[in-house]
């Protein structure tokens, strides 16, 4: 577990939120995959950290919060990250938002938002309309730094090399 420690979470930016858009930045750089970083806190603490990596291990369930949320599960040594938060560069697909409430996660802070994804090549406002998801019934997605994670997508947009999935 980290012992990095942020006490002024009323910041601008967040400086969580800065710990996900460093983590995507990783992944973009290394060819892992889209602008998709996270990282999960507890008490303060950064406890679990993870970027897209769909491309890099071929495997299309490795987005940014799964790799967070495993990442923390293996190191509190426990599957329940009840207590804890999850600070995402983009509000969650249909199958990490499903992720996030099995690992029993508090609170989900994202940046940019479904619709923002779309901008960029991504078809997460599809899989919403399919499975007939009202994300006004889930009390615990907070948008947070947007316009932060707006400069990580509009960087990624402008990339040459990238591929969409």
């Amino acid at each position: 577990m980290e012992t990095q420690n942020f006490e002024h979470q009323q910041e601008y930016p967040n400086p969580f939120m800065l710990a996900a858009i460093k983590e995507a930045r990783k992944g973009i750089k290394k060819g892992h995959g889209g602008p998709f970083g996270a990282v999960i806190v507890r008490n303060d603490q950064i406890v679990g950290r993870g970027h897209n990596q769909v491309l890099h291990r071929r495997n299309p369930v490795l987005h940014g919060e799964i790799m967070a949320i495993s990442d923390a599960c293996k190191r509190l040594n426990t599957h329940d990250l009840y207590g804890c938060d999850v600070y995402t560069t983009s509000e969650p697909c249909p199958m990490c938002l499903a992720a996030c409430m099995w690992a029993n996660l508090r609170n989900n802070y994202y940046g940019c938002t479904i619709k923002d994804n779309e901008l960029i090549g991504f078809r997460d406002n599809k899989f919403n309309e399919i499975l007939h998801i009202d994300r006004t019934k889930i009390d615990n997605l907070h948008e947070l730094d947007r316009d932060e994670c707006l400069k990580l997508f509009e960087r990624y947009n402008k990339m040459r090399r990238k591929k969409i999935y």
